[in-house]
């Protein structure tokens, strides 16, 4: 293992702390921003492909889209119908 993924690996160890530290003190947003930043380097450190994460996101819509024609809830009285997630991949 190299210098430099050694050095990625112990950053990812440490935001991953602060993750769930701001987890348990109840900071969900700021935790869901450094969670972006896990991401991001579990990518770099297992050699992801945009090619392979691109494919990855569309098999997750394709299965959320299955299951949601599956089960149709009603729409309740007053509210609008929520839109579906969609993802997009940003480099």
């Amino acid at each position: 293992m190299s210098y430099f993924e050694e050095n990625l690996r112990a950053v990812l160890a440490t935001l991953e702390e602060c993750h769930a530290s701001l987890i348990m003190n109840g900071d969900r947003d700021t935790a869901q921003l450094v969670s972006v930043a896990i991401l991001e380097l579990r990518i770099k450190l297992n050699r992801i492909e945009d090619s392979e994460l691109k494919a990855l996101c569309d098999a997750m819509l394709r299965e959320i889209e299955g299951t949601s024609k599956l089960v149709q809830p009603k729409p309740q009285v007053g509210l609008r119908p929520r839109s579906p997630v969609s993802l997009k991949l940003v480099k």
